[in-house]
């Protein structure tokens, strides 16, 4: 009876859980479908539009440090709290006012939301990694799919929305899943603290820290690098697909606007059949290796079939969409394999996270230039392959049997 108890509360986390996951990209997703009317309606120049789009990448690497000292701090689930009203608060507030008022509400509430989502990317693989031991490529490989599903309704039904409500108030109406999300999560844990021990994932009890939790000993572990550098790949490639495919196949195909921007469908709804791909992979004993170098070649495949046969471009876009979910799912559950206590998790989680969005913020300007630079696309793509084939390289590396188990 105890057991079923524990499997049903089990159970009960996971769902709060995705539920958390669905409100960490719908508050980005939701604005690009209404861009045009937030530049038209706040005064804004097209610098000044594309920053307010990418704040939050940045966000996502320079909070992730803070994220991990805030979840040591009050707990992991206290932090998801913190996290779900911080999203409440951001995009309410980047909703609010006009005028000048206006634009400094939508910077802060960016920078806000920023924050809370930052908290929520490094919180989620900790609660897993702690509370899911056994189920860890299953639990990352439906928290990616529910994320990459919020992204798909945000993308969707935005606009809509926006033509009924306008835009401010069609993207503070998604206010309303976080709130759902936050009643979830605190009538699930209600009563539970979530306090990560500090010796041990499975909690032999509080102690000191080890060396090698600290962060001077998780920066000092090649595998922190080896994933940092595969998530890097993983995100770069991911931002400069999202930022520059509908232009890029318009142009190499003479597509028309809508049919190249109906591209990004494909690429972002597959990812979810690549997220559940990988886990059920795993759960019929494909080592880990093989499902990260198939991942790799799908991700590969982008740049070179773009290159050797862009007509085929649907194809290769597909194969991009389920690589790009399969590759969060692969990265993430080396990080809870590779990783021996919650203190160690949650740094190296930050670390990789801080690294990896520090490069993809950089991929829309990067790929920009290289195409700007040499009047089409082929130099663009060989970038793109470069970082592609960074996070295969990568992650054959990872994937590698350590010496050690856990090590």
């Amino acid at each position: 009876m105890s057991t079923n108890r524990a499997a049903a509360g089990g159970s009960a986390l996971l769902v709060a859980v995705l539920v958390f996951a669905v409100n960490l990209r719908t508050p980005i997703t939701s604005l690009p479908p209404v861009l045009a009317d937030v530049a038209t309606g706040l005064g804004l120049d097209q610098t000044l539009t594309g920053l307010l789009v990418g704040i939050p990448a940045l966000c996502f690497s320079v909070v992730a440090p803070a994220a991990s000292a805030l979840i040591a701090r009050v707990g992991p689930y206290a932090a998801v709290t913190v996290a779900l009203l911080g999203v409440i608060a951001g995009t309410l507030v980047r909703s609010a006012g006009s005028g000048t008022a206006g634009v400094v509400a939508a910077f802060a509430g960016t920078v806000l939301l920023g924050a809370a989502i930052t908290v929520g990317n490094v919180v989620v693989p900790v609660i897993i990694a702690r509370d899911f031991p056994a189920r860890t490529a299953l639990a990352t490989g439906l928290y990616s799919s529910v994320m990459n599903l919020g992204s798909v309704f945000a993308t969707s039904l935005t606009a809509p929305f926006a033509a009924l409500l306008g835009w401010q108030g069609a993207v503070a109406s998604w206010t309303a899943v976080a709130v759902v999300a936050l009643v979830v999560w605190l009538v699930t844990t209600r009563g539970a603290t979530g306090r990560a021990p500090a010796r041990g994932t499975a909690g032999p009890g509080p102690g000191p820290e080890r060396p090698d939790e600290t962060w001077a000993g998780v920066l000092r572990r090649p595998i922190t690098w080896v994933l940092s550098l595969a998530f890097a790949g993983q995100s770069f490639s991911y931002f400069a697909v999202t930022g520059w495919l509908p232009e890029l196949l318009g142009d190499l195909l003479d597509l028309s606007v809508t049919t190249a921007g109906n591209a990004a469908a494909p690429f972002q709804g597959l990812a979810i059949a690549g997220s559940v791909l990988v886990p059920l992979a795993l759960a019929a004993r494909v080592p880990m290796r093989w499902a990260a170098v198939a991942m790799g070649l799908l991700w590969v495949a982008l740049p070179v079939g773009l290159l050797l046969a862009p007509e085929w471009w649907l194809v290769w876009v597909s194969l991009a969409g389920a690589a790009q979910g399969g590759n969060f799912v692969v990265i993430f559950t080396l990080v809870a394999q590779r990783c021996r206590t919650v203190a160690q998790t949650r740094r190296t989680v930050a670390a990789v996270q801080a690294f990896g969005y520090a490069v993809a913020a950089t991929a829309p300007a990067v790929i920009g230039a290289v195409h700007a630079a040499s009047g089409g696309w082929t130099a663009a793509l060989l970038v793109m392959l470069g970082s592609t084939l960074t996070l295969a390289t990568a992650e054959l590396v990872a994937t590698r049997r350590p010496r050690h188990p856990r090590p």
